[in-house]
């Protein structure tokens, strides 16, 4: 124990160093970390770090899922809902579709149902490594709000198909009239946990005496009551936390007072930061673990269906996203949305900001290590490896390259932001009109109180 302590402190500071150095050179810090726990893998003397999936799914999604939803803005997430909703949930089992029966014709003894398997791991790109490079990059505020949204959403869908692709392969079958069933049901009952369990928060901090400290304790406890809650009963966790997050960030204002959420900001500020800092280190810091299972299987092989799989993915999300562009025009013509013409540069940039990240790598760890009878699961180690490849390729290569993207393509912002100084008149004015409202209010209260006297 007291060595895992100075362990994890020694990653803290190498993280906040490696932070420090990508701001210097202008690289994305989730990139810049896995590189670093990649190359710090290798020195000779460095303990093995083995990431646990419960620990991740557990300990490190709540939170990370939590602050996305609360830092999303509600409006805009309903706004571009269709989009959002058709890649968090469509694109994703279409991009498990394809993973499929590609990685079923091109590895030997890989099945159709590991095929789904590896899809359900590799399909959800990753929040952070998109939104910190495009924090960096000029770009459309749509474009971030998209990423975010799907972003909160994708891994539920990608962990629900990992589910039905774990049973069939110990189960040998699947049926998929049940599987349909039961996929909306585990949305459901998330979306309904997480309603329940945030009513419930929201409750108590609207009617009950609490204070800065309190709330921002309490909105810690509000993601791991609504993830444990669901998964309980073998719901969607993932659900369950952002929408219990987005309900809650919502009625910020009327439940918390001011300087709550001022401590709770920075608090899951620097939290997150932590968080994410850490997960991405680890990523890098497995590698050894992942190549030392490999087996049988030689090291290049591997690497080439990697590199294969990670084109497919690529190649996958661009293809879903011009084609949704496309079919965003026909739609149009029927039903309104929120653009008819989103052309074709932005849908190429949020194609290419398919990175994967450290939810996919704590998928393909949970795969079960024996099935019935004491037999190893098939082609286990494998896919860890190609996992991970995928994780290396599309955040370094993908996210390295998405600045020089988007200069290229010269994306322009299609949606009016006001600005800046006509904002912080807009600020001042509602200001000033609320400090004249008390003043108001004040007042009458002391002459209402002074005509009481002399009556």
């Amino acid at each position: 124990m007291h060595n895992n302590i100075i362990l994890y402190i020694s990653l803290i500071l190498i993280i906040l160093f490696l932070v420090m150095l990508a701001q210097r050179i202008k690289v994305s810090y989730p990139i810049v970390l896995v590189l670093g726990g990649l190359a710090l893998s290798f020195i000779p003397g460095t303990p093995t770090v083995e990431i646990d999936p419960e620990l991740i799914f557990l300990i490190f999604l709540p939170p990370l899922l939590f602050e996305a939803a609360w830092q999303t803005s509600w409006k805009e997430f309903w706004k571009w809902r269709r989009v959002i909703g058709s890649f968090a949930f469509g694109i994703v089992i279409f991009t498990s579709c394809v993973i499929a029966f590609v990685s079923n014709a091109l590895i030997p003894g890989f099945t159709l149902a590991l095929g789904f398997l590896l899809g359900g791991i590799i399909s959800p790109p990753d929040a952070v490594a998109a939104t910190s490079i495009l924090k960096d990059v000029k770009v459309s505020k749509r474009l971030i709000t998209i990423v975010e949204g799907e972003s909160l959403l994708n891994d539920a869908s990608s962990l629900i198909v990992f589910r039905f692709a774990v049973t069939a392969v110990i189960s040998g079958t699947f049926v998929l009239s049940q599987a349909v069933t039961s996929f909306f049901m585990v949305i459901l009952m998330g979306f309904a946990i997480g309603m329940g369990v945030a009513l419930i928060f929201y409750a108590i901090h609207r009617w009950l005496p609490t204070t800065p400290s309190i709330d921002t304790i309490l909105t810690f406890v509000a993601p791991y009551t609504m993830y444990i809650a669901a998964e309980e009963f073998h719901y969607s966790g993932v659900i369950a936390v952002v929408t219990g997050g987005l309900f809650l960030s919502e009625r910020s204002h009327s439940i918390l007072s001011h300087l709550s959420r001022i401590q709770g900001f920075n608090v899951w500020a620097t939290v997150g930061f932590v968080l994410n800092g850490l997960v991405f280190m680890l990523i890098g810091l497995e590698l050894p673990v992942i190549v030392n299972q490999l087996g049988d299987i030689s090291l290049l092989t591997a690497i080439g269906y990697g590199l294969i799989i990670s084109l497919v993915v690529i190649v996958t999300r661009i293809a879903s996203t011009l084609g949704a562009s496309v079919f965003t025009v026909f739609v149009s013509k029927f039903i309104k949305t929120a653009d008819s013409r989103p052309g074709w540069r932005a849908p190429l940039v949020f194609g290419w900001t398919g990175m994967r990240g450290v939810v996919s790598l704590a998928a393909a760890l949970s795969i079960p290590l024996v099935i019935h009878g004491g037999q190893p699961f098939p082609q286990r180690n494998l896919i860890l490896f190609i996992t991970f490849v995928v994780i290396l390729v599309t955040l370094v290569f993908q996210g390295l390259t998405l600045p020089l993207v988007i200069k290229w393509l010269k994306v322009e912002e299609l949606d009016y932001e006001v600005p800046s100084q006509e904002q912080d008149i807009l600020i001042r004015r509602k200001l000033a009109e609320a400090s004249l409202a008390v003043i108001n209010e004040n007042l009458l209260r002391k002459y209402l109180k002074m005509s009481c006297c002399k009556v």
